[in-house]
């Protein structure tokens, strides 16, 4: 029987209304595993390939409907997401009868008591509106989700290895506690390519051996353009942006610059241009501090747009599955810092069927140009980072502890350690580890004894009450930007926040008049004094593997006609300043530079290890100047042969507990990467600190492979 045949009734009326002349090749697969089996899936698809109806179009055929209860839960990274998907299963759904409810903080109140009163249908949800029902309503959970029969994950590879990824697997472990019978999930992904991944990902849905992997390998054409223009850090070349205007004048394009800063600058400057040649006036920005309507009038106006030209500068809001419809062209403005990012951003373009993407990666700098490149030849390889696995995520479970204890209004510690011992999440922290925890929240007062049981102590009350409770990642302080009673946007406290300084917000420019930090509201006025705004972006890592390929793409004779002229020539100079080494192996050799007594090793590995590798020379009073973006360690205090027999030292990442002890005594800051992290025990601090911003063990098998050779 064909997968169409397979489909329900009402669902093939709905694919013949459509027009759809055929199903796609991921429908096509998914349909006939997922209608015969109850066995998880994840489908694993290139953008616009129909993920989402590859799910549920069998879910919808399989579930009846009829039955009490909410049976479908469908679970998104961001609320945006859930926005755009809603309208599509609604239309899916109306051929069944069956309710589609938005549940987050931005949803219709109405829409919610309805579903209360008659809990059925499809739930969209995100995993910190799912975490605030466990914690102030969890009769709520049972009430609605005790009947699941599936979940579905959308931007699953979103979630992998990252504390919301572990936060999310608590909570599927705790839903399927109160679930009647067990429940199936179909994961949907367009990111994941390595075997590897295929494990992690089954790992996280928690039942290996009943989770299969269906994949879509059909290629998709890509056209990519690399253009160099030398710049700086404070401002993007005139050049540049005449040359992008000229290039996307007459498309419709996504421009993802790395920082919220450097989106506004693009998407006023080419505003500017726009306006004195007579073209078209639909240049927006789009990023987490743009208020909330003015971002949603943004993607209704590009969805709707089937004749007028747009251009969108944004950050990673719009990297993700949100259909904004049609678009030309992506461009990427230096190097995006992992092949997953720039798959999402890549995959935004040609969404129409046949229809190639087309990419232009802009450089400001030379080595961002030499990441840049790295980063697309390893694209074209199909390389995809792996993804860090925490496997004692003890910050998650602080938080859990404390969504637990305040969600049951008290509960006995032998239940308490029963419900952690049972959550797959933490199935790799022992009893004994839960148990230490416990008795120090309840020394710091998060927790109290009462009776025999544990309820929410003074301290912890004002950590479980606050709204930011519900969320793995620190929310930073925003004030909000109003201009004549107007609400612009949002943005977080920075060094640039003063008044009379400019700012960007919202694709136009503006001068701060008043900052009152009470109400955390900030006043400003179009600026008209011509002064360049200010603007600050934090680094992300990068792979290792990123970093090995660069010195590969050094050390090679290989032309690459994607290239302009400039860039052409900028990776020739950066070639012949490395040429003065004879490497055979670039896997385990690694360059020194002397140059008049000044030492540069350049250590062309991963942000991790590189990390790691500055606090072991610190450790060791060795005074280095590191560099990230070039992977350099600089030192003008010792001769070759000592820094050589330091880094061929094995010890060198050994002995680690007593340095991050003291780290963190002299640096308490520097756990702040977790937010939950600060409330553990120091010696747990020291293991997070291990596990997941160092990589000791990766250092060490660096350092042990390393040979170091150095210039005559």
């Amino acid at each position: 029987m064909t997968a169409f045949n397979l489909l329900s009734e009402p669902i093939r009326k709905y694919i013949r209304d459509k027009k759809w002349e055929s199903l796609r090749p991921i429908q096509e697969a998914s349909i006939q595993r997922i209608i015969s089996t109850d066995h998880n899936y994840i489908l694993i698809s290139r953008t616009a390939s129909g993920k989402t109806e590859a799910a549920f179009l069998p879910i919808l055929s399989k579930i009846n409907f009829k039955e009490p209860g909410v049976k479908v839960l469908y679970i998104s990274p961001l609320i945006a997401l859930i926005n755009d998907q809603f309208l599509r299963v609604e239309s899916l759904c109306e051929y069944l009868d069956v309710p589609v409810t938005k549940w987050h903080g931005e949803a219709s109140k109405g829409a919610k008591e309805r579903l209360l009163k008659n809990p059925e249908g499809i739930v969209l949800i995100t995993p910190e509106s799912l975490e605030a029902m466990f914690v102030n309503k969890p009769y709520n959970i049972h009430h609605l989700f005790s009947s699941l029969e599936y979940i579905v994950i959308d931007e699953i590879h979103a979630f992998l290895g990252s504390d919301r990824g572990t936060h999310l697997r608590s909570l599927l472990s705790r839903l399927q506690k109160v679930n009647i019978k067990k429940f199936s999930i179909v994961g949907l992904s367009a990111t994941v390519s390595d075997a590897r991944q295929y494990i992690e990902l089954k790992e996280f849905l928690g039942d290996t051996d009943h989770t299969k992997v269906i994949r879509d390998t059909t290629p998709k054409p890509i056209s990519a353009v690399f253009k160099y223009f030398p710049g700086s850090a404070e401002e993007l070349p005139l050049a540049l942006l005449k040359d992008l205007y000229t290039r996307t004048r007459e498309s419709k394009v996504l421009i993802f610059p790395n920082a919220r800063g450097r989106v506004e600058e693009v998407a006023v400057k080419l505003k500017q241009i726009s306006e004195k040649v007579g073209g078209h006036n639909n240049y927006f920005s789009h990023h987490s501090s743009v208020d909330k309507e003015v971002r949603e009038y943004v993607e209704f106006f590009a969805k709707n747009s089937t004749l007028q030209n747009f251009c969108i500068s944004c950050t990673s809001t719009l990297e993700l599955g949100i259909d904004i419809g049609n678009v030309d062209e992506v461009v990427q403005i230096d190097a995006t810092h992992s092949i997953a990012s720039l798959i999402q951003r890549v995959g935004r373009s040609g969404r129409r069927e046949g229809k190639a993407s087309n990419l232009y990666l802009y450089a400001t700098e030379e080595w961002s140009l030499l990441q840049s490149l790295a980063c697309w030849m390893l694209y074209q390889e199909q390389y995809i980072e792996p993804v860090s696995v925490n496997k004692k995520p003890y910050d998650v479970l602080v938080h859990q502890l404390l969504s637990i204890v305040k969600g049951s209004s008290g509960i006995s510690l032998s239940m308490l350690l029963q419900d952690i011992a049972e959550n797959s999440a933490f199935s790799n922290i022992s009893r004994e580890e839960t148990e230490d925890i416990i008795h120090y929240l309840t020394d710091i007062e998060f927790f109290e004894k009462l009776g025999n049981e544990l309820i929410i102590g003074i301290e912890g009350e004002e950590v479980v009450n606050h709204k930011d409770f519900y969320s793995l990642f620190d929310t930073p302080v925003f004030f909000k930007v109003s201009s004549n009673g107007v609400k612009i946007g949002e943005l977080p406290l920075s060094p640039q926040i003063r008044e009379n300084e400019n700012i960007y917000l919202s694709a136009k420019i503006w001068s701060i008049k008043d900052i009152d930090y009470r109400t955390k509201k900030i006043e400003v006025l179009p600026a008209s004094d011509g002064k360049k705004p200010k603007f600050f972006g934090d680094a992300a890592d990068t792979a290792h593997r990123i970093r090995e390929k660069m010195l590969e793409i050094l050390i090679s004779g290989e032309q690459y006609d994607f290239l302009d002229e400039t860039a052409q020539h900028t990776i020739a100079l950066l070639r012949n300043e490395f040429s003065v080494f004879s490497f055979h192996d670039f896997k385990i050799e690694r360059p020194l530079l002397n140059h008049n007594g000044r030492l540069t090793f350049y250590s062309f590995t991963g942000s991790k290890i590189n990390r790691t590798l500055k606090l072991m020379l610190d450790s060791m009073n060795v005074e280095v100047t590191f560099d990230d973006k070039d992977s350099s360690f600089t030192t003008d205090d010792l001769a070759v042969e000592e820094l050589v027999t330091i880094l061929s030292d094995p010890t060198l990442s050994r002995n680690t507990d007593e340095i991050l002890t003291g780290l963190i005594e002299n640096l308490p800051g520097i756990i702040d990467f977790s937010k939950w992290g600060k409330y553990l025990p120091v010696i747990y601090q020291v293991k997070l600190l291990r596990d997941k911003y160092f990589d000791f063990e990766g250092c060490h098998t660096y350092l042990r492979n390393l040979k170091i050779i150095t210039n005559p």
